[in-house]
């Protein structure tokens, strides 16, 4: 695991999600050990698409940032492997894991990989061939529940010289529904090579420590970070010495969202940057009072001064209604 500590706390690659901005706010709050860029596509990387050079924007001020990439071509993957590491990435994760019909089915990538161990080989052994800095996996169980070969994959792993695995609770054809099966998270690691990293429904802080208990080296938070870019630091603080931080006040989060907004307006331009920030805010306005009206008037704007005038608005009348009892987990329950 070096030069992490363990346990780890990571977030989790996620497209549409995991953007520069969004990073800057998970990561400046403290006990964050690593963060993701964006899935990247491995040929869009190769052909320098404007977009994914976006995506994969580091800002060498922060922490430790990797990338993650997902394609089913070993030697364009190894290629792409090196140009992030070029770019500046402290990790190269391979993405055997997605279960979008879009990357699985369509292009035959993500977890559908895991359905082709043969070519599995190939990929590890030609990625982990490119680059100097570490080489990790991120997959599921299996395809389905008939085919559960997450162990014989992490197996390969090992044999072709990557650090860690991460594990996600569920197959692919289960995408997101039902539960993340713990229990088959913690009866992996027993048998696996290589250091796993559990993943799936972190929601809570305490939920963090339940899945570190099943032996796992550590844990990578995806959804749970919806609107609540400083759940990390509070998964940090509770494993350290248990205890649980509230979550910010309504005068912190408005001084949180507003630099958000003003970060991803930066980052996008005003117009596209809209675009981006209104599902942010969105999730940082679930389960607070009239969240929902102020989601209306977000979305119908497309004036970014008016937005920050509504957001503004929103967080002052919350403070100003004095304290009340909120369950913002409910963001993450939105895929």
């Amino acid at each position: 695991m070096a030069p992490f500590s363990v346990p780890l706390i990571a977030l989790a690659p996620m497209a549409g999600v995991t953007d520069l901005p969004f990073r800057k706010m998970v990561q400046s709050f403290p006990g964050v050990d690593l963060v993701f860029c964006e899935m990247l596509a491995s040929w869009a990387i190769i052909h320098q698409a404007k977009k994914t050079l976006q995506r994969a924007s580091l800002d060498h001020n922060l922490g430790p940032q990797a990338m993650q990439i997902v394609g089913n071509d070993p030697e364009m993957m190894a290629q792409a492997a090196k140009l992030a590491e070029d770019l500046g990435a402290c990790l190269i994760d391979i993405n055997m894991g997605c279960p979008a019909k879009k990357i699985a089915v369509n292009s035959y990538a993500g977890a559908a990989l895991m359905q082709n161990e043969k070519l599995v080989v190939e990929i590890f052994k030609k990625v982990a061939g490119a680059v100097k800095v570490p080489v990790t996996v991120k997959m599921r169980m299996g395809w389905d529940h008939h085919h559960l070969n997450a162990l014989k994959i992490a197996h390969i792993a090992h044999q072709e010289g990557l650090a860690w695995v991460t594990l996600h609770g569920r197959t692919r054809c289960q995408l997101f529904t039902g539960q993340a099966d713990w229990n088959f998270i913690g009866q992996f690691q027993k048998s696996c090579p290589l250091p796993v990293i559990g993943n799936g429904d972190i929601t809570r802080v305490q939920k963090a420590q339940d899945c570190l208990q099943s032996g796992v080296q550590g844990v990578m938070v995806g959804r749970g970070t919806y609107g609540r870019p400083w759940f990390l630091s509070q998964i940090a603080t509770f494993l350290k010495d248990q205890t649980i931080l509230p979550e910010p006040s309504a005068l912190q989060q408005k001084a949180i969202v507003q630099q958000h907004f003003t970060e991803t307006l930066a980052h996008y331009g005003k117009e596209h940057g809209l675009k981006i920030a209104r599902k942010h805010l969105g999730w940082y306005s679930k389960g607070i009072p009239m969240g929902s009206t102020f989601r209306k008037e977000v979305f119908a704007s497309d004036c970014s001064h008016q937005v920050q005038a509504l957001i503004e608005d929103f967080y002052s009348r919350w403070h100003e209604a004095g304290p009340i009892s909120v369950d913002q987990t409910c963001s993450a329950e939105v895929v």
